[in-house]
């Protein structure tokens, strides 16, 4: 008999082989009939893997992220099965889960292209390779046979990955008349996969490197039930009418051209405002913590990063290093390098911890083409950057401190925000610095978040290479699932810069750093930010306040004397004195997402009154000067730093 330990901490006793199906049945048939996989030991099963030794299990459905993974890795072999049979001679890249749904990388026959008209048939095969419903079975294999597997099958793609796995395990899955390369783990059979669509077409390099061969990478999604997938589509046709790009260019708030280049934005006027508006809000709230501003350039000699880490560890996401008089200088990937250095720049005593500095720094990475979305994806952004320095005493009460900064950030745009304690896999090798910090740095990130009864789950694997992190996840207006905010704890840049500070003993010690981003990259949050107000900003937040809308030329003195009084208030206004009717005036007005419409005709005046429309919301009647004025005020301090 074995072991095997719930994730309530009970544990109970089965054969030794018993399978996840066995132990789920175990537990509740409802359980057997929604779990599509199990976790052994932190590393995923197929339900139907024997369990031959004591372990710790979870079993996972469709309501967990793990189970979701699951669920749409199936989904994309479901969809290579298609692809096969509808285009014979089709090869395959890979074709993983993502974050929403799935995607697989293909090179299809002879000079073959697909369109999105392609789709319907592709995904009509699927539905019907459902109701076949063919058990997923995981084969073991040599490696040598899986060469000779693939190179007889004539697919060059497998064969390159499996020349990475040399002296590793090698396992196939087969499902029906398709067999792949693949380490699992996947559902029971296809007959779960019951509602999949596909999304959309795209290209990508083979292995993201744009000296290859040109993919056709197909994105789809599924469900278990009808209900989730007629859910989903309305909520992508929102996301859709709220997509960033679209309000972006309608609301003139950012411009990315070929002649600057992919992934580099332009910010206009109105996005401006809105950018230096949240950077002003932010500012105010760090001011009132003790942070100070600090600037770095946008480059730095490629030392400064092969000692951080970031170099190599990141270079396949950085540009090409530039050669300037026999050194050799990097666009700038992270700003924490450059303020360690402003740290160590001045010797520091215990008196002067904690340290923090803050920068909205500007770094660079290098995406590809095809991964380029809008803001949310680009190779120049802003990040929100700032580094704590403190000794180890200090430590709680400063996590504490940023936790409650962060949370203020995403209660003030009305996010619901989720916390994931990101912590270390012991079994991966990306991790620096030693074992003992990292246990010691995961007990006080704990330790922080459970006196602060923040709500949280822990994703082993989610740790940046250097730490621990808190990660705030957040759910926009309609439903979506964003990662923002982090708070990392970092004990190994200390030891790589050899960071110090005097103590009260007069000896040398290292300080700890956090790592802190309530936003992140502006850019990104920024994206988020359109779509879930849909462009309706808030007053405090909107580029364009109030439009000021006179009837008729008679009426321009009063207009302009109001728009002086409301630009002396701090207020952001635009009155229109063009020769249009006052309906052509308050259409785009309404169009440009205004949130106050003003209109003054000779009524207006007599009474020293507005007229007042709000967007989205239509006429309110007429208001008093001095009331409207009283109402702004209120309206742009709600965000508490006026």
């Amino acid at each position: 008999m074995i072991n095997i330990t719930l994730p309530n901490g009970d544990v109970r006793q089965y054969p030794e082989g018993t399978t996840g199906t066995d132990i789920a049945k175990s537990i509740a048939e409802g359980l057997a009939r929604n779990a599509l996989g199990i976790f052994v030991n932190n590393v995923p099963y197929d339900l139907s893997r024997p369990i031959t030794s004591d372990a710790k299990i979870k079993i996972v459905t469709f309501d967990d992220d793990e189970g979701k993974a699951i669920f749409w890795h199936s989904s994309a072999h479901l969809m290579a099965e298609a692809l096969e049979d509808l285009y014979p001679g089709v090869k395959f890249g890979i074709g993983p889960p993502i974050e929403r749904g799935f995607y697989y990388d293909v090179d299809l026959p002879g000079d073959m292209k697909l369109s999105i008209d392609d789709l319907p048939a592709i995904e009509s095969k699927m539905s019907e390779l459902v109701k076949r419903d063919v058990p997923y079975q995981r084969i073991e294999i040599e490696w040598e046979d899986a060469v000779a597997y693939f190179r007889e099958k004539g697919d060059e793609y497998k064969l390159e990955l499996l020349d990475g796995l040399k002296d590793q395990e090698v396992t196939f899955y087969t499902q029906g008349n398709f067999t792949d390369l693949c380490r699992g783990t996947h559902v029971p059979s296809t007959g779960m996969l019951r509602f999949p669509k596909l999304l959309s077409v795209a290209g990508a390099y083979w292995r993201a490197d744009d000296t290859r061969k040109m993919l056709t990478r197909i994105y789809g999604i599924s469900f278990p039930k009808k209900q989730m997938l007629e859910d989903f589509l309305k909520q992508r046709e929102e996301a859709e009418r709220r997509d960033h790009r679209k309000l972006g260019r309608e609301l003139e708030i950012y411009l990315i051209t070929p002649l600057i280049g992919g992934g580099l934005p332009v910010w206009l006027p109105n996005g401006t405002i809105l950018r230096r508006t949240l950077e002003a809000f932010l500012r105010s709230e760090q001011l009132k913590r003790g942070y100070q501003e600090v600037i770095t350039p946008h480059i730095g000699n490629l030392e400064l990063y092969k000692t951080s880490g970031h170099y190599p560890y990141y270079a396949d996401s950085q540009f090409d290093p530039i050669t300037v008089e026999d050194e050799q200088y990097l666009l700038k990937p992270m700003n924490c390098p450059h303020h360690h250095q402003i740290y160590a720049s001045k010797p520091k005593s215990y008196r002067d911890l904690p340290y923090r500095i803050a920068e909205f720094g500007t770094v660079y990475r290098y995406e590809q083409s095809g991964e380029l979305n809008g803001l949310s994806r680009v190779r120049g952004f802003t990040q929100d950057d700032a580094h704590i320095y403190c000794t180890q005493d200090q430590l709680k009460d400063e996590i504490k401190n940023v936790v409650e900064l962060t949370q203020l950030v995403f209660g003030t745009f009305g996010m619901e925000v989720t916390t994931r304690l990101s912590f270390r896999d012991d079994n991966a090798e990306k991790y620096g610095g030693d074992l003992r910090f990292w246990e010691r740095s995961q007990n006080e990130i704990k330790e922080a978040a459970d006196e602060m009864g923040l709500e949280y789950f822990i994703g082993i694997g989610e740790a940046a290479f250097y730490g621990p992190k808190i990660d705030f996840i957040v759910r926009d207006a309609i439903g979506r699932k964003w990662q923002l905010g982090t708070v990392q704890v970092d004990y190994v840049m200390p030891e790589r810069f050899q960071l110090e500070y005097v103590g009260a003993d007069n000896a040398k010690h290292r300080p700890v750093i956090i790592h802190r981003a309530p936003f992140g990259s502006m850019e990104r949050f920024i994206s988020i930010l359109i779509e879930h107000y849909a462009g309706n900003f808030p007053f405090w937040l909107a580029p364009v306040q109030v439009s000021i809308l006179p009837i008729a030329e008679a009426h321009h003195s009063f207009a302009m004397d109001l728009l002086a009084e409301f630009e002396r208030m701090g207020l952001r206004i635009h009155c229109d004195v063009r020769k249009e009717k006052i309906n052509r005036k308050i259409a785009e007005s309404e169009q440009k997402k205004v949130p106050y419409a003003l209109i003054i005709g000779s009524k207006e005046i007599d009474n020293d009154s507005v007229a007042v429309r709000i967007h989205g919301e239509g006429d309110k009647g007429l208001m008093k000067v001095n009331d409207i004025k009283e109402l702004f005020i209120r309206l742009n301090s709600a965000t508490r730093f006026g």
